[in-house]
């Protein structure tokens, strides 16, 4: 199918701005539970690894395993979501997540708390690469990085709404229907879930091609735009084995493993460093202005990783905008061990987390150098490198808290976030060519040799 060229330009804005309206506040919706109901439980632990009986590194391996069954799980979910659908696989995770999550609610000690967080970690596989893959399905590769930084906005608004939001049911709902805090926390929080899940399965499209909410010359704009961006070479059709083994997919892997590390673990610690503030200020923190005040730094990233994005997409450059802002974001965390100033710590985690994630949004687009199309192949390059990133989020919370145990503090695990932020960074200027000339766009893989 050719691509329409008599008012392309005009077909082009009047499609996309309603794939925008149709698929990205579901997206966004989505996303923002997904990540609530992953990292909840940092603002759980305030309250429940005393009930509990969880030490640092006990909490930190909870959080950790739930990245087991993620990672083990991640590359079949992505290749079922081509099998299935996306709609009706997207719409399947989500119940699932939603049920397990609220089964948290009845932890009864260290061990069913393990248990239930690795069934979650089950549940959840093949969300975040089935939402990028469903970007690729769905968006031009020009728009994609824009896309990209407008679904990935429930991470930051999970923590910017979603830390006051569950630290004032801790702290209002205790005792309500018998429960503790927590445990009304995510029940509260895993309903909406299975809510939304539903809703997905009635409201989305799998494929460009099935879209009747397009009008006829809008849907033949973007299949024929789209089928001629994907065309894969000859000999990458269904090499999903070769692309697994593909020391470039898996350099990329190494790239979000460093850059997801110091997300992980600041994410599951950030409220517990705050409660620690309470020395430092001589006051008493309750459990909102605990919510509060760890929303500031992600406050700061949210705005900050949307204009990088944006800054992204109107240079065509990824390599450096994936590999500076770690860097900077380095610097940041470090800073905020040296100075004793709490307000510089807080400044210092804005900052590092700015990094981490405004860092994410160009990486994303570097994959397409390596595989071409939208496949299998594809599906299961970005499944791999995210299974890769996705095991730092069994290290970090784990080591974090086990750094915390035998120091004492959090200041070694904040120079092992850093560190794996400069090996990131590193690795990217290594791996990814420079490139020059026009914005860059979804390439057959040959295009990636330096």
């Amino acid at each position: 199918m050719s691509v329409p060229s008599a008012g392309s330009e005009e077909i082009e804005t009047r499609t996309v701005r309603k794939l925008v309206r149709r698929l990205i506040p579901l997206m966004i919706v989505l996303y923002f539970l997904n990540f609530l109901d992953r990292v909840n439980m940092s603002y759980a632990a305030l309250d429940m690894n005393a009930e509990l009986g969880l030490t640092a590194s006990m909490f930190g391996l909870a959080a950790g395993v739930f990245f087991i069954g993620y990672v083990l799980f991640e590359v079949p979910s992505n290749i079922a979501m081509l099998k299935f659908g996306a709609r009706v696989w997207i719409a399947r995770i989500a119940v699932t997540w939603g049920l397990c999550s609220a089964a948290l609610a009845f932890a009864q000690g260290p061990g069913s708390l393990y248990a239930l967080r690795a069934l979650l970690g089950v549940a959840e596989a093949g969300l975040y690469p089935g939402l990028l893959l469903y970007v690729a399905l769905w968006f031009p590769a020009r728009r994609r990085a824009q896309m990209l930084s407008m679904f990935l906005l429930g991470i930051p608004l999970s923590s910017v709404l979603g830390a006051p939001l569950s630290t004032a049911i801790m702290q209002y709902g205790d005792g309500l229907f018998g429960m503790s805090g927590w445990r009304l926390l995510f029940l509260a929080e895993g309903i909406p879930s299975v809510i939304v899940g539903v809703w997905a399965f009635f409201w989305l499209t799998s494929r460009p091609q099935e879209a009747r909410w397009l009008a006829d010359d809008e849907r033949e704009w973007l299949v024929g735009t789209l089928e001629a961006e994907n065309q894969a070479p000859p000999h990458q059709k269904g090499a999903l084995g070769r692309t697994v083994r593909n020391p470039r997919v898996l350099l990329l892997g190494v790239v979000l493993f460093g850059q997801a590390f110091g997300l992980w673990a600041l994410t599951y610690f950030l409220p517990q460093m705050i409660k620690g503030l309470e020395t430092a200020f001589g006051t008493r923190f309750s459990y909102l202005q605990v919510g509060l005040v760890t929303a500031i730094p992600f406050a700061v990233a949210t705005v900050g990783f949307v204009w990088w994005a944006r800054h992204s997409d109107r240079t065509g450059e990824r390599r450096l905008h994936c590999a500076v802002p770690l860097l900077l974001g380095a610097v940041a965390v470090v800073a905020c061990v040296l100075a004793s100033n709490p307000y510089v710590l807080v400044a210092g985690i804005a900052l590092g987390l700015t990094g981490m994630l405004s860092s994410t949004v160009a990486f994303w687009q570097l994959p397409a150098r390596v595989v071409a199309g939208t496949g299998v192949a594809a599906a299961g390059a970005i499944a791999l490198i995210n299974c890769i990133g996705a095991a730092s989020g069994y290290l970090g919370p784990h080591l974090f808290g086990l750094l915390k145990d035998w120091t004492g503090s959090f200041g070694a695990g904040l120079y092992v976030v850093a560190g794996f932020m400069i090996l990131s960074a590193v690795t990217v200027l290594l791996v990814v060519p420079a490139r020059r000339g026009a914005p860059e766009t979804a390439e057959p893989s040959r295009a990636v040799v330096a």
